[in-house]
C-alpha cells in the first residue's frame, strides 16, 4: 500500500471511529477519545488492510474514456504572406492557398449512468465532433451517438449500442447531502495515460464564482483532476456518483488541488431531459435580482449578507402569481439556502417543470414563504428569427424577438422586451460596424424597436445617417452610422 493510500485509508478509519464515539455517553466518549489519542499505530490487521480497492473495483468499470474527432478545414498561408506589410496593401485574403482538412482530436472521460449504454460526459469533450469513440475499462471500444449536449452546464449525453448487453453503471447520490470533508474519489483518463484513480475530500460546496458555465454551482475537491479527467466521475466512498468532473483551477495546466465537478442533481436533470424528451426543459421563476451584498444587507436590517434581492418580476409569471414582489429577498428554495443569484438559478434549474416549489423570502424585516407552480418560460412573442439584408447598418445580422423562452435558452439573467442580435456575418455591414451577438436593439433614428417586423420596416427607409441605440453588457450605447 502506498503512503498516500494509507493516509486516505487511515482517514476513513477515523471517520468510522468518530461515528461510533458519537453514540457513547459523555464520560465514555472522553475515555475513548483519550484512548485513541494514545494509540499511535493500528491495533488490528483489519485496520492495516483498510483500502479503497473494493470501491474502485465496483466503480471503475462504469467510467469510460471518450475520444472525439472532428474535421477542421483551414487555408494554409505561407509565412511571407502573413507579414502585416503585405496584408496592408493586398488585403487579409492575400496569399491564402486552397483549403485543407485536418483531424482535431479531443480526449476526455465519461460515466455510464444506465445499463443500456447511456453515458454522460462534458459538452466541451464532444462539441462539434464528427466521430465519438467510447473505450471501457476492459478495453472494449464502441462508436457512440450524441443524444444531446447542454452548453449551459457543460454536460453532454451519448449512447452506445451494446448489442443487448447490460453495462456496469453508477447510481447517483443526492448531491445536496454531500458535506465538506467527505472523502471522495476522482476517476478518469488524465493526460491520456489510461484510467486512474485519485482520492481527496470535498473542500467546498456551492462554488458559484468559477465562471465555467452559465449555471455556476460546483462541488470543489482536492482530489487530483488533470486534463483528460473532464467528464469523469467524482464518487463517494460507497461508490455513488456525486458529480461529473468539469474544470480545474491551474496556472500550469496540472492539478493544484482545486477541481470542480457538476453536482449529480444537475447531471440527473440533464440526462433525464435528453433521454426522456430529447431536450433539457428547465422550469422558470419569472423573477430576477442581484446578490445581497454587505451594504444591501445593512440597509435592509439583515444580520448577514445572503439571498437575492428581487429587482424585476415578470407579469403573470410563476413568481408573480405566487405573490413575490420587487424588494423581496429570496432566502431559500425547498429548504435549501440561497446565498447568491447563481445558487438561486441552480436550485430552480434542478427542479422538474410542472412541479411545485416553496420559496422562503424576507419582506420588510419579516420572513415568509410562498408556493410557486413551476412552468416553462413562454415564447411570447414568437421569436421570428430573421437574417436582415439590404443597404443598411444591420445587413448581415440575424435577429429575433426577445421572449422569456429565448432569454432562458441563452442564459440571459434579465428579461427585457425588444429585438436581440443572435449572429453577425463579419463580412457584411453589421460585422464591419461592430455589432455583436447579444446586442439588444432599442432605437433607430428616434423610433423604439419593439419587434423584428418593426426593425425591418425601419430598415426599408433610406437615411443619410443612422442613429442607433443598443443595450450591451448592461449599458446603453449610442452609435451614429453614415448611410
Amino acid at each position: 500500500m502506498t503512503p498516500i493510500a494509507a493516509c486516505a485509508s487511515f482517514r476513513a478509519g477515523l471517520i468510522v471511529i468518530a461515528l461510533a464515539m458519537a453514540s457513547l455517553p459523555a464520560s465514555d466518549v472522553a475515555a475513548q477519545a483519550e484512548s485513541q489519542t494514545q494509540t499511535q499505530t493500528p491495533t488490528s490487521r483489519q485496520q492495516i488492510n483498510l483500502t479503497f480497492a473494493p470501491v474502485v473495483e465496483r466503480v471503475a468499470p462504469a467510467v469510460a474514456n471518450i475520444y472525439s474527432r472532428k474535421v477542421v478545414r483551414q487555408r494554409s498561408v505561407p509565412p511571407l504572406f502573413q507579414d502585416p506589410f503585405f496584408r496592408r496593401f493586398f488585403g487579409q485574403g492575400f496569399g491564402r492557398g486552397a483549403p485543407r482538412s485536418r483531424i482535431a482530436n479531443s480526449l476526455g472521460s465519461g460515466v455510464v449512468v444506465d445499463a443500456e449504454g447511456v453515458i454522460v460526459t462534458n459538452h466541451h469533450v464532444v462539441a462539434g465532433a464528427d466521430e465519438i469513440t467510447v473505450v471501457l475499462s476492459d478495453r472494449r471500444e464502441f462508436d457512440a451517438e450524441l443524444i444531446g449536449s447542454d452548453e449551459r452546464t457543460d454536460l453532454a449525453v451519448i449512447r452506445v449500442d451494446t448489442g443487448g448487453e447490460r453495462l456496469p453503471f453508477l447510481r447517483m447520490r443526492n448531491s445536496d447531502d454531500v458535506k465538506v470533508g467527505d472523502l471522495v474519489l476522482a476517476i478518469g483518463n488524465p493526460f491520456g495515460v489510461g484510467q486512474t484513480v485519485t482520492s481527496g475530500i470535498v473542500s467546498a460546496l456551492a462554488q458559484t464564482r468559477v465562471g465555467v458555465t452559465d449555471l455556476n454551482f460546483f462541488i470543489q475537491t482536492d482530489a487530483a483532476i488533470n486534463p483528460g479527467n473532464s467528464g469523469g466521475a467524482l464518487v463517494d466512498v460507497e461508490g455513488r456518483l456525486i458529480g461529473v468532473n468539469t474544470a480545474i483551477y491551474s496556472q500550469s495546466g496540472g492539478s493544484l488541488g482545486i477541481g470542480f465537478a457538476v453536482p449529480s442533481n444537475m447531471v440527473r436533470q440533464v440526462v433525464s431531459g435528453f433521454v426522456d424528451g430529447g431536450k433539457v426543459v428547465r422550469p422558470w421563476l419569472g423573477a430576477w435580482g442581484k446578490t445581497v451584498s454587505a451594504d444591501i444587507a445593512t440597509s435592509l436590517g439583515m444580520k448577514r449578507p445572503s439571498g437575492v434581492l428581487v429587482e424585476q418580476v415578470y407579469p403573470g409569471g410563476p413568481a408573480d402569481k405566487a405573490g413575490v414582489r420587487v424588494g423581496d429577498v429570496l432566502l431559500g428554495v425547498n429548504g435549501q439556502a440561497v446565498v447568491d443569484a447563481e445558487s438561486l438559478s441552480y436550485r430552480i434549474a434542478t427542479l422538474p417543470a410542472g412541479g411545485r416549489a416553496t420559496l422562503r423570502y424576507l419582506r420588510r424585516g419579516a420572513e415568509g414563504a410562498v408556493t410557486i407552480n413551476l412552468q416553462t418560460p413562454p415564447e411570447q412573442p414568437l421569436r421570428d428569427t430573421s437574417e436582415l439584408t439590404g443597404r443598411h447598418p444591420f445587413s448581415g445580422a440575424t435577429v429575433a424577438n426577445m421572449s422569456p423562452a429565448l432569454a432562458e435558452e441563452l442564459g440571459i439573467d434579465r428579461f427585457r422586451p425588444g429585438v436581440l442580435i443572435l449572429r453577425v456575418d463579419r463580412r457584411r455591414n453589421a460585422g464591419r460596424i461592430g455589432f455583436r451577438p447579444g446586442d439588444m436593439i432599442l432605437e433607430v433614428n428616434g423610433q423604439k424597436v419593439s419587434s423584428v417586423r418593426a426593425l425591418s420596416g425601419l430598415m426599408e427607409r433610406r437615411a443619410d445617417r443612422w442613429q442607433i441605440v443598443l443595450r450591451r453588457g448592461g449599458k446603453n450605447l449610442r452609435l451614429a452610422v453614415d448611410g
